[in-house]
Order: C-alpha cells, then sequence, then structure tokens
C-alpha cells in the first residue's frame, strides 16, 4: 500500500428489519427501493455482503429449528402458493386474503435474494400478553448479535442498520477490538444509547429519503 493511501475496509452490513422498518412503510412515510438501498451500502461503504434478518408469516409450514438456520424462502412460495390452491375451499374468505398477504411478503423476500441480500428469516409466532391480548413477534435480535460475533474475524468494519439497544454489549464489544462501527438507524426509532456510542458514526436513515425512495408507478 503506497504511503498516504487509505486502507480499504473490509464492510459487512446488518439489517435488522423489525427495528428499522417497525410498522411498515405506514411508520416510514414512504416506500424502500431495496435495490437502490442495496447499491447504495455497496457503493457508500463497499459492503460485501448484506444480511437482512426479519420474520415470516408460515402457515404450519414445516420448519426444522434445529436444522434450519433460515426459513427456506423458495419452498415457503410453493407451500403457500398450493395452501391457497388446494385449501381455498377450507378456507373462508379473510383466511384467503391472509394467506395470500403474506404470500406477497415472501415473494418480496425472494426478490432480495435475487438482489443479492442474504437472508435470515425466522417464523412468526404468536404470544400471548398478560392483558389477553396476543403479539406477533420473530425473535431476530439473538441471531443478529450472533452473526455480528460470528462474523467479527472477517470484517473490518460493520454498518448496522438497527437502533435497537439490546446490540449494544455486542457493539461495545466490536470496538474494543478495533472494528468500525457505523449505525444507519431511523432517528425515532433510535436508542439513546446507541445515538451516544455512535456519536458521529450515527447516520439517520430518514435523510436517505430522495436517495432510496421507490418511485410511484
Amino acid at each position: 500500500m503506497l504511503q498516504g493511501e487509505k486502507k480499504k475496509l473490509k464492510t459487512f452490513v446488518f439489517i435488522d428489519a423489525s427495528n428499522l422498518f417497525y410498522g411498515g412503510e405506514k411508520s416510514l412515510g414512504w416506500k424502500i427501493d431495496y435495490k437502490k438501498l442495496l447499491f447504495y451500502l455497496q457503493e457508500k461503504y463497499d459492503a460485501s455482503h448484506i444480511f437482512y434478518f426479519g420474520g415470516v408469516e408460515i402457515h404450519n409450514f414445516k420448519y426444522n429449528y434445529q436444522k434450519d438456520d433460515t426459513v427456506p424462502i423458495s419452498r415457503l412460495e410453493s407451500y403457500l402458493s398450493d395452501l391457497i390452491k388446494n385449501k381455498g375451499r377450507e378456507l373462508n374468505e379473510a383466511e384467503i386474503l391472509l394467506v395470500g398477504r403474506h404470500l406477497q411478503r415472501v415473494r418480496f423476500y425472494l426478490k432480495l435474494l435475487k438482489f443479492g441480500y442474504r437472508l435470515f428469516l425466522k417464523p412468526v409466532k404468536m404470544y400471548d400478553q398478560e392483558d389477553g391480548t396476543t403479539k406477533r413477534k420473530a425473535n431476530c435480535d439473538v441471531d443478529m448479535a450472533f452473526c455480528l460475533m460470528k462474523e467479527k474475524d472477517t470484517f473490518d468494519r460493520a454498518v448496522v442498520l438497527s437502533g435497537d439497544g439490546d446490540f449494544l454489549p455486542v457493539l461495545k464489544y466490536l470496538k474494543e477490538i478495533k472494528k468500525e462501527v457505523i449505525i444507519l438507524s431511523r432517528g425515532p426509532r433510535t436508542a439513546k444509547e446507541i445515538k451516544q456510542f455512535a456519536g458521529s458514526d450515527f447516520r439517520d436513515f430518514e435523510y436517505l429519503r430522495e436517495l432510496l425512495k421507490m418511485k410511484e408507478k
């Protein structure tokens, strides 16, 4: 390397979809073009790996927690398509609409795969609340934290798309072992301790609206 030439940092991106895009595009206020997001991360940070952690509704699809790191999305698409086609008579109209909506989400994930994202998808589970209501949740935080630690020796810089304060211990450790950590997250969805940790390495996702917004048809 020539004197004065800056070392090229090997960069991995880690996307916590549930935190970054909580409430969907209605909460965000604009539709994200995920191809543009991928290109932005590659061009801005020279990212070589872009990991996406999220949840997916599987409707009794057989998922093996012991063998699989992620829901096999192509097989899930076939399963949901067959569910609508073959069991449509057994499902009521609301159930068919629900499965259809979740099938569209699966096809969205298949697009992400084609773009070049590496998906880690967990089944959405139902949890009973103390007030008698149920909450849908896919616990991906541990998976993302594990991946950050597992890959720590293969990257120089981590770009983390999440403002979840639960990641703070892992992020602090990465910085202690001389890894560069950049937080790219929505300001209102970012924990105070994460902003304090990141300092000048915090980037507000909201400011990327014009770069990443999907064009309306």
